[in-house]
């Protein structure tokens, strides 16, 4: 698959740019879209699989927990896929050569991949999954291989990376407009970061720690992060309906010895 330049004259380049950025936007909410839908069977198969661990069908539980995995691979491999078409989009200028886009979108594919972990066992959704089937029977008790402080770090983990926006201050389920940076994956207001990257020639990263640089084409808004956004508003809720029920529990012991 290759591509040319317009010769004529300054305005070409821009023509051309343009013409990617359409049919880039189209393929990405088109992938969107089934990425959804991906989470979707996700939240699915978790809330199965703690209808089995309830009926103590542990072997049906192990399968839907491999279909999980093998599930997990593909769409960590479709994401990535995503992310590389809008970065393309976003970048792309054209010049005299060809331009050999199967070339340059696998590039750009194997950035994104490149900074992943490919262990699925330790990616935030597989960890949701394992650790609602373990409270069925277990709840309030530490996992196999993990410490008991880290109970309120696992139960809180999502796929969004901080809770407040870094600039606004605002918890990130309370934003108006969350926009994500591509390379470091930080959610922010939009507002607030764009504001920022405009004012900062070098815009780092305002996460403490993070050494990404944003640009504006670089910090998006997506239907996937909604997904998630909702997500981890339902965790939340169910996190504090687990302690509301620990706590009326306790009350009742507690009156019992009285």
């Amino acid at each position: 698959m290759a591509s040319t330049s317009d010769p004529r004259g300054g305005g070409g380049v821009p023509a051309a740019s343009g013409i990617m950025t359409t049919p880039a936007s189209m393929l990405c909410s088109e992938n969107q879209s089934l990425i959804i839908e991906m989470r979707k069977v996700f939240n699915m198969m978790k809330e199965i699989a703690v209808d089995l661990e309830r009926e103590n069908e542990s072997a049906k539980v192990n399968e839907l927990e491999n279909t999980v995995a093998e599930l997990l691979a593909t769409y960590e491999d479709f994401t990535y896929q995503t992310s590389a078409i809008e970065s393309v989009g976003n970048t792309y200028q054209p010049g005299a050569e060809l331009t050999d886009f199967k070339k340059l979108l696998n590039d750009e594919f194997m950035k994104f991949k490149g900074n992943k972990s490919s262990a699925t066992q330790n990616h935030p959704i597989m960890r949701q999954f394992r650790e609602a089937v373990w409270n069925v029977h277990h709840s309030g008790q530490p996992m196999p291989g993990e410490e008991q402080e880290d109970i309120v770090m696992t139960n809180n983990q999502s796929t969004i990376l901080n809770i407040t926006c870094p600039l606004s201050g605002k918890p990130i389920t309370e934003l108006a407009e969350p926009v994500r940076g591509v390379d470091c994956m930080h959610v922010y207001e939009k507002k607030a970061i764009m504001g920022y990257i405009s004012r900062n020639a070098q815009a780092k990263c305002p996460i403490t720690g993070c050494p990404r640089f944003l640009r504006q084409d670089k910090v998006v808004s997506d239907p996937l992060l909604l997904v998630e956004i909702e997500e981890m508003r339902s965790m939340s809720k169910e996190n504090m309906t687990a302690t509301l029920v620990e706590d009326f529990t306790m009350t009742d012991d507690e009156e019992e010895e009285d």
